[in-house]
């Protein structure tokens, strides 16, 4: 049994939910790109409160309990949707959550008529490269931010453009 719903995120549990999500997906990709520093590590309650993005979360039915297993965020200017953050919990990997949150997404914000999506990830992410690549994403640009970690940034047409 698994849900798709948008995250509300107006109480510290509901945030502290998040992040403990959030600490635990992206210190696996500090690990794959070899950088520790990288934003969504820095996150407190604060800062997901005032963040201006669209929160989606990934819930399965594990032992008779709902564990948040993965969430998507993206901001919207208008027809352009930026995927901000995409997070799997380790102990739910390589089982589509992060295939079926970006889907959910991109059709949902086609409907609301977007016309792109990006999204960038570490360069050495290879698993997330080939995520977005498998649902036509195009590489656009590498960029290296200090000190010597490489970015890729992709995009996407909506498929109805």
């Amino acid at each position: 049994m698994m849900s798709i719903q948008r995250l509300p995120l107006q109480t510290n549990a509901e945030i502290l939910l998040l992040l403990s999500l959030q600490i635990a997906s992206y210190r696996v990709e500090a690990e794959l790109i070899g950088f520790e520093d990288i934003p969504p590590l820095k996150d407190g309650i604060d800062s997901i409160r005032k963040a201006e993005e669209t929160f989606y979360g990934y819930f399965v039915q594990d032992e008779n309990e709902t564990k948040l297993a993965g969430a998507i965020s993206f901001a919207r200017e208008g027809s352009v949707i930026t995927i901000c953050r995409m997070m799997v919990h380790p102990n739910f990997f390589r089982r589509g959550i992060a295939r079926s949150l970006l889907q959910h997404i991109l059709m949902d914000q086609e409907k609301e008529g977007a016309l792109l999506f990006l999204v960038s990830t570490g360069t050495a992410n290879l698993p997330a490269i080939q995520l977005y690549q498998s649902f036509g994403f195009t590489l656009k640009r590498v960029f290296t931010v200090p000190p010597g970690v490489c970015l890729s940034t992709f995009e996407r047409p909506a498929s109805h453009s």
